[in-house]
């Protein structure tokens, strides 16, 4: 802005000059008419409204500037991040406030100090790696360092370094310092929480082979003396004379306890030696319907003694499903063997499947049972859950499900189920369809 000392040095040179000229032509004025004075003075009072408004433009501009200035400054001064200039040598030629901040220093003790004394001595090396990197290519570099506050504290930073010239064409480096030191903190703390973590993983992988070799030593110890209970209860059933009514359901008891638990025991071992990776799968292109004819025989009597239908639909001989054939037959056991224990008296159970996309082919159990919660669902697949039912009546030890959840897996399908309260059940799954049969429909 312009203050009244300068505007009368301003008038004081127009005068001279106004003087000058007229002492240069001293009878001009004097040859001018009244009208050409008259118009004269008009010219010189509009030039010197103009002048005013111009200057009136002038003031406003230099206001606006000196606002704009003003906010560049608080910008800068109170930016998040700290900026430093400095020269070729290192010197540090300005800094905001916040840089001063985080260094617990006055702006005044920072300039013309090297840069490279704020930094920690362990850190000198990153920093001479920046600052020649960005001689050598002109590109800005970035770096991660620990710099000093005035205590002698350490803190990290996030440098970024460009190179520019100042008003004078002289090469200049400007800084942007992030404080990053509480995300260091977080960093070292989540490398320490990984640590134990990993700490804690090798300990439960012990566990679990621990546990995996203990369930596969005890099911092959259990194996021999249940064989032979097995053994003798079919010879006391097929002695002579026959056994009496009772001895007969007592031996009947016997031997459906003992292949209850021969099953299990099977069960175990296959779950065990799938969570210690030591299952093999034989996968190859099996026919579908063979495999569903086997499920079918294979149900059909107990389907019968239960009082439930049991109904499978027509597929494509020519669909194959890239499975392994006995752990597919595995597999559909257990979910038509649940479709049936579970399910109503006279209900049925429906066997349908469908091509899917991406070649998937999707095999649905259906029952008319009593159906799941959501909640049951939640946890159906989850081994020795067997979801409330621990005290009815039909046998079971919800090792199944779980058991048919990673032999599908280990074949590359999936599996799944709906339910519904009061209605029914539907589980399925879904394998990869083999080449030789992709084209073909059901």
């Amino acid at each position: 802005m312009q203050t009244k000392h300068s505007l009368a040095a301003l008038r004081s040179r127009a005068e001279d000059l106004v003087h000058d000229q007229a002492d240069a032509d001293p009878t001009r004025l004097q040859d001018l008419s009244h009208e050409a004075m008259r118009q004269m003075l008009h010219e010189l009072q509009v030039h010197q409204i103009e002048l005013e408004m111009q200057n009136e433009e002038l003031r406003q501009t230099q206001l606006e500037l000196d606002a704009a200035r003003a906010r560049y400054f608080d910008l800068y001064d109170l930016a998040p991040v700290g900026y430093c200039t400095v020269s070729e040598p290192g010197l540090v030629l300005e800094a905001n406030f916040t840089a001063a901040l985080m260094l617990d220093l006055v702006r005044s003790d920072l300039v013309n100090k090297p840069i490279s004394r704020l930094i920690a001595r362990s850190d000198q090396d990153a920093y001479y790696r920046c600052r020649k990197a960005l001689l050598e290519t002109g590109a800005p570099q970035e770096c991660e360092l620990q710099m000093l506050k005035r205590s002698g504290d350490m803190f990290w930073v996030h440098m970024r370094v460009t190179a520019v010239q100042d008003s004078a064409g002289k090469p200049v480096q400007r800084m942007v310092l992030c404080d990053i030191s509480e995300r260091k903190q977080w960093d070292d703390a989540l490398r320490a929480k990984n640590q134990e973590l990993e700490v804690a993983r090798q300990v439960a992988d012990q566990a679990s082979h621990a546990k995996t070799d203990f369930l596969s030593n005890m099911t092959h110890e259990l194996r021999s003396p249940l064989n032979a209970i097995l053994g003798f209860a079919q010879m006391m059933e097929m002695t002579q004379p026959a056994p009496s009514p009772a001895q007969t359901t007592h031996i009947k008891q016997i031997l459906r306890a003992g292949w209850y638990l021969l099953d299990l025991i099977g069960e175990i071992l296959d779950l065990s030696s799938i969570e210690s990776g030591q299952l093999k799968l034989a996968l190859e292109p099996v026919p579908l319907a063979e495999a569903l004819e086997h499920s079918h025989t294979g149900m059909a009597e107990t389907a019968h003694k239960k009082g439930i239908g049991l109904q499978f639909g027509q597929v494509n001989a020519a669909l194959q499903v890239y499975a392994d054939r006995t752990r597919l037959q595995q597999v559909m056991s257990h979910l038509l063997s649940n479709a049936i224990k579970y399910n109503r008296t006279g209900g049925a159970v429906d066997v349908i499947c469908s091509v899917e996309p991406q070649q998937r082919l999707r095999i649905c159990v259906r029952d008319t049972g009593y159906g799941l919660s959501d909640d049951k669902i939640a946890h159906l697949f989850q081994p020795f859950n067997r979801l409330g039912r621990e005290t009815n009546a039909e046998e079971g030890t919800g090792v199944g499900l779980a058991l048919s959840k990673r032999l599908v897996e280990l074949m590359g399908g999936s599996i799944g189920a709906h339910s519904t309260v009061g209605v029914g059940s539907e589980f399925w799954i879904e394998l990869k369809l083999s080449h030789d049969s992709q084209k073909g429909g059901l």
